[in-house]
């Protein structure tokens, strides 16, 4: 093969991939720069934008030289294209590829149907609500895993969904977050080196105000119950005392986008699966096909919970700075050897080490005297190293914080474009400061003095009418008469072993309405999410109804008549709320008392307190 025959077919082949291995640099990559470098190629041409990207990526490339052959490199090369190119992989490769890090996958007899025949159809949606965090490079890998399978790709940016959804996104900024929505993600994909070339990006209100959708919505709102409404979006539509009907119209679009956008699939996080099983139950009614339903595992906060959008403490954004990544993630909670609810070990799981090369390690730098440089080759190794505390939370934070900034990066640099910069301040304005005279800045006395936590007994308990997973208990916390509290326990624990049970509640929580029954109270669990387990907290033996829980060390000091959710004070305290390694209740690593004794977990260690 000559040098212009083969210049072609590279050319051809960068047309649907961004590196010679497909979607992720190579060894090829960098050898085969180094000698193109020189070469003449038309302009505008997929090997310059592939070179351009090398040598910013990889600037060595540009004066690196290799003693290979030209023919050595070109046989190479060809039998990497070969072997990546997504047209050439089994049928079982590219299922793989399409699963591989999922956490669930329903409809998979029709994923296997379908790869029989042809490559996979498959679309992801994002509301345009707040600004995307880190979180997303996980769907954003995922993407690169189906483009390398060879599925056809539709990326939604779902505008009215986010007006929906308690009007996370108001009507007159919805076309502004919807570009800054579209701008950063692009700017994501290319910085994992996704070809933007084989996706097609769709924004809702292009298709969602047609006739035909329209009608279709009205079908589906004769056919909907509001309590399949209610539970479809339970996980994903914000919940508020006082619902209004649009977060109930939520459900149905997301199902309707399946068939107006015409494909096999819809990928998302597991906090989708109520929408997704609503999909398949509602579709066939309205003569349409049942779709596979593919989900990710979701990322923790940075505080607790799955990181949001809305939340501005959970998350990282992708245009923060790189000083505000390190202080965020300085205070992110990594305690020494816990493995479970860890965002950060979450993060190199399912986004690091899939970007990974097949020779490249996680690589934690580090001091000769503290054991020097270590490099782990997979994510098991790296866990298996913090859980014995062979690896240290502070090695593992900076070594996080240097691979989310090289990810980032890119992406800043061209958010420094004077458009983009306008975009963003157009998109999300500052909000409006009052003007007045100055207040002096209150001093924060939070503490755990705040938290009204007594022992309770729970005399009654029964399934909420409302939602299969709560129970509605009666719980005798030493008042005149028992307390109302939804716990979503219904999962966890029979309802036999709830009856008559010793547990530690929250009482001065702001009472909600929980789908229709008010809750005066909280009963505190300790947490594992992933395999998912909930186990509420034992008092010390003796314990008696209304007997106060302090922590140990904060005896002083009143508790709030109601926790003020503005303030968040429960929020912020509940982030050091853990069951340590010997099984204790603790608060910043002080035990929490009563006369009675310590408050424990009978087997959940190292986990939140929620």
């Amino acid at each position: 093969m000559n040098l212009e025959e083969f210049k072609t077919i590279l050319n051809k082949h960068l047309e649907s991939f961004s590196y010679i291995g497909g979607h992720i640099p190579c060894e090829e990559d960098l050898i085969l720069s180094s000698q193109l470098k020189d070469l003449v190629f038309p302009n505008p041409s997929h090997v310059n934008r592939w070179l351009q990207h090398i040598f910013n990526r990889y600037p060595s490339c540009r004066t690196s030289k290799n003693s290979l052959s030209f023919e050595t490199i070109q046989n190479k090369v060809l039998s990497k294209m070969i072997l990546e190119n997504g047209s050439s992989l089994t049928i079982k490769d590219k299922k793989d590829l399409i699963t591989r890090n999922l956490q669930e996958v329903l409809g998979e007899d029709k994923l296997d149907e379908v790869l029989k025949k042809r490559d996979l159809k498959i679309y992801w949606g994002t509301a345009t609500t707040g600004k995307p965090h880190v979180a997303y490079f996980l769907p954003m890998s995922k993407i690169a895993d189906f483009l390398k399978a060879g599925c056809e790709v539709t990326i939604l940016f779902a505008d009215l969904h986010a007006y929906l959804d308690n009007m996370k996104a108001p009507w007159e900024l919805l076309q502004l977050r919807t570009k800054y929505y579209e701008a950063v993600i692009k700017s994501m994909l290319k910085a994992l080196g996704v070809s933007l070339e084989k996706l097609k990006f769709v924004q809702g209100t292009e298709y969602q105000l047609s006739r035909e959708y329209t009608l279709d919505v009205y079908k589906l709102a004769s056919l909907v119950t509001e309590h399949d409404a209610k539970k479809a979006g339970a996980e994903v539509v914000k919940q508020v005392h006082h619902p209004l009907l649009s977060g109930l119209l939520y459900p149905g679009l997301q199902a309707l986008d399946e068939e107006y956008l015409k494909v096999d699939a819809q990928f998302g996080g597991v906090d989708q699966r109520k929408i997704f099983t609503f999909s398949e139950k509602y579709l066939p009614a309205l003569g349409y096909a049942k779709r596979i339903h593919l989900m990710n595992p979701m990322i923790p906060g940075l505080t607790g919970a799955k990181m949001s959008s809305s939340e501005e403490d959970s998350k990282i954004d992708l245009i923060d700075s790189a000083s505000s990544v390190k202080k965020k993630l300085k205070k992110t909670f990594c305690e020494p050897g816990n493995i479970i609810d860890n965002v950060l070990l979450t993060f190199t799981k399912y986004v690091l080490f899939p970007l990974m090369k097949d020779n490249e390690g996680f690589e934690v730098l580090r001091s000769a005297e503290i054991g020097g440089n270590v490099s782990y080759r997979t994510y098991e190794d790296l866990e298996t190293a913090f859980a014995s505390q062979s690896l240290h939370p502070a090695d593992l934070k900076s070594s996080v914080e240097r691979y989310l900034n090289n990810l980032l990066d890119p992406i800043r640099k061209d958010f420094e474009e004077p458009s983009l910069k306008n975009l963003v301040q157009k998109a999300y304005p500052a909000p409006v400061k009052t003007k007045g005279p100055a207040k002096a800045k209150p001093v924060d006395e939070t503490g755990p003095h705040q938290l009204d936590i007594r022992v309770g007994k729970i005399v009654s308990v029964k399934r909420h009418p409302e939602a299969d997973s709560l129970y509605v208990e009666e719980i005798d916390l030493g008042e005149e008469r028992p307390r109302t509290i939804v716990s979503g326990l219904v999962e966890y624990v029979p309802p036999e072993e709830m009856k008559d049970r010793l547990v530690v509640v929250l009482c001065n929580l702001k009472p909600a309405k929980m789908r229709g029954v008010e809750s005066a109270g909280m009963v505190l669990c300790a947490s594992r999410t992933e395999p998912k387990a909930v186990e509420p907290l034992s008092p010390p033996e003796g314990s008696q109804p209304g007997d106060r829980v302090l922590v140990e060390g904060y005896e002083t000091g009143c508790p709030d008549t109601v926790l003020n959710p503005k303030k968040k004070v429960w929020e912020t305290l509940q982030a050091d709320l853990i069951v340590n390694s010997n099984g204790e209740a603790t608060w910043k690593g002080c035990p929490l008392v009563s006369p009675r004794g310590r408050f424990t977990a009978t087997t959940l260690k190292n986990v939140p307190i929620r």
